[in-house]
């Protein structure tokens, strides 16, 4: 190659060229630098999927991503405007995931974000949802999800310029909960507030009947002895804000609410236990652990006119929404 021109367009595309396409190409993906997940403006965004019922790291595009959480999480037959909340909240955990090391949790196997619902988000494949809600939901209601991740995109809520923690729950039963009376951090987003709309939900209230017999058994095998006064040896020491119960006597021990909720299996913290001749009936209100956004109170907040940044800034005190692309 002696030709001066042809040595010059040699090195041109060998060192300018090759390497400017190079780096369009990875900045499309996740690049695992917290400083550009940051700062870079992306067109779009490819993300790494620990897929946990393959056992397999996959590439997924964000945005399509999205589509498969919020139907999996948000019924589809929910107001537009809370669809769009939750698909925001979904794409802010995903960047939340990202710039606090997602990858670096070992569920994730080097992936950002799982689809085990315990962990992280629920993700169903297209052919689980429509094995699900079966083909007509696919024809009228998959479009409608789709539209309100489009609709959204590349929106995340920040406070005080970073991303948030977005926690969602199904039902909080009218009031959410404070964040560190759940878990152990106290972040100044995720406070109590009222969520007076969830009247549509199945979860709202719930009554789990019991034998005096197996309720003694369940505490038993929690190293919680009870003799059969139960009665007596019941008595709730403090609440959340939210209404949960926060400390209880049991017996000669003092638990708190949710080792209870988990002993019996109950929806939420939110109980009430009343004691009969031979039953015991628990009374819960609303379903999961109440931090963040009720999903049922946010279709109850767009159903009464609310739009989406509206919901979001209600159960997300001092957020704002900011547009990564």
């Amino acid at each position: 190659m002696k030709n001066p021109f042809l040595v010059f367009i040699y090195v041109f595309f060998v060192i300018i060229v090759i390497p400017v396409f190079l780096t369009v190409g990875i900045y499309k993906d996740y690049i695992f630098n917290e400083d550009v997940v940051k700062n870079k403006k992306f067109e779009s965004l490819n993300i790494k999927v620990y897929n946990s019922r393959k056992d397999k790291v996959e590439i997924m595009d964000l945005e399509e991503y999205l589509y498969n959480v919020v139907a999996s999480e948000m019924p589809a037959t929910f107001n537009e405007e809370a669809l769009k909340a939750q698909a925001i909240a979904a794409r802010s955990y995903v960047f939340y995931r990202m710039e606090n090391g997602g990858d670096k949790i070992p569920q994730h196997k080097g992936a950002i974000v799982c689809t085990d619902h315990t962990h992280c988000q629920e993700y169903l494949t297209i052919e689980q949802l429509k094995k699900a809600h079966g083909r007509e939901w696919m024809r009228k209601l998959w479009p409608k999800v789709k539209k309100a991740v489009d609709d959204t995109r590349g929106m995340v809520l920040v406070y005080e310029g970073k991303t948030i923690q977005p926690l969602y729950h199904s039902t909080s039963g009218g009031r959410t909960e404070n964040s560190e009376e759940v878990f152990s951090a106290k972040l100044p987003y995720l406070r109590s507030v009222d969520s007076p709309y969830e009247q549509g939900s199945p979860k709202l209230i719930s009554n789990v009947k019991i034998s005096k017999r197996d309720f003694i058994n369940k505490f038993k095998d929690a190293d919680i002895v009870l003799s059969g006064n139960i009665k007596e040896e019941i008595k709730v020491l403090s609440r959340t804000e939210g209404g949960s119960v926060k400390e209880i006597k049991i017996g000669k021990k003092v638990i708190r609410g949710r080792d209870v909720r988990k002993i019996l299996n109950l929806n939420s913290s939110d109980f009430e236990i009343k004691i009969n001749d031979n039953y015991v009936n628990i009374i819960t209100k609303g379903y999961g652990h109440g931090v963040g956004m009720s999903q049922w109170g946010a279709n109850g907040m767009a159903n009464k006119g609310y739009k989406y940044d509206e919901i979001l800034k209600h159960y997300f005190k001092g957020v704002k929404i900011e547009k990564k692309y």
